[in-house]
């Protein structure tokens, strides 16, 4: 009877065994199936664009005067400023929308390394005047007939002349976003179907850097002085791929 006991035993033991490795056989193959299946997938780019128009501008004005007497110098440069602010009410500008800078003023005297031969111009001054206004018409206008004040004797140093900005994106970064997203999954629809396969879930994604261009051409440069611009993006999306 013991013998017989211990034959029963040993065949359980087994048969235990054999489910054992049969169990964990099937663990093992669906762990490669399915680590298989995460290896497959896509990565392609969605772009989206749209053409927006200007809604803020910020123009800075940067007038200059040279002499020998401070003061009298001073008094010419406060005239050209005020010239400059009656020309720009006069374009319809509002006065709240007028920044008056601080004046600088430069002795050449003064310079450790001071031009030769220096007998007139000792006092260099300047004043910047910064139009910033939602009226970017208006100034774009004014910026155009502005040559009117240097026949009258205005100086103006370099500016560049007005910058135009766009600052309503964070309003159409959402819907922007869905359309990259959208023309991403339609390019990765196009490779699943050359592929015989079918597109899943997104693995991962980069949503990209938004940029805001003139709107005639990214090459031409001129982004601060558009008012017509184009806002870009593009996203970078993985795609998981199924048979």
């Amino acid at each position: 009877m013991p013998d017989q006991i211990r034959i029963v035993a040993m065949l359980l033991a087994s048969v235990v065994v054999a489910v054992g490795v049969a169990v964990a056989g099937k663990f093992i193959g669906g762990g490669f199936r399915d680590g298989k299946a995460a290896d497959r997938y896509v990565t392609v780019k969605g772009v989206a664009e749209r053409a927006v128009s200007a809604d803020l501008a910020v123009w800075p004005v940067r007038i200059t005067e040279t002499g020998d007497d401070l003061s009298a110098t001073q008094s010419r440069l406060e005239q050209d400023v005020d010239s400059l602010v009656v020309f720009l009410v006069g374009e319809g500008i509002a006065q709240d929308s007028i920044l008056r800078g601080r004046v600088e003023v430069q002795d050449l005297m003064a310079q450790a390394y001071r031009p030769e031969g220096i007998d007139k111009g000792r006092y260099i001054l300047a004043q910047t005047v910064t139009v910033r206004t939602d009226d970017v018409t208006l100034v774009d206008m004014a910026a155009s007939r502005i040559g009117e004040l240097v026949k009258m004797g205005v100086v103006f140093a370099e500016t560049g002349g007005p910058s135009y900005l766009f600052t309503g994106l964070n309003d159409i970064k959402p819907d922007m976003i869905a359309e990259a997203t959208k023309a991403a999954r339609e390019g990765a629809q196009r490779f699943a179907e050359d592929s015989g396969s079918t597109v899943g879930a997104i693995r991962r994604a980069n949503q990209g850097v938004f940029t805001i261009g003139p709107l005639d051409g990214w090459s031409s440069g001129n982004a601060a002085g558009a008012i017509s611009k184009q806002v870009r993006v593009v996203s970078t999306i993985d795609f998981f791929l199924r048979d």
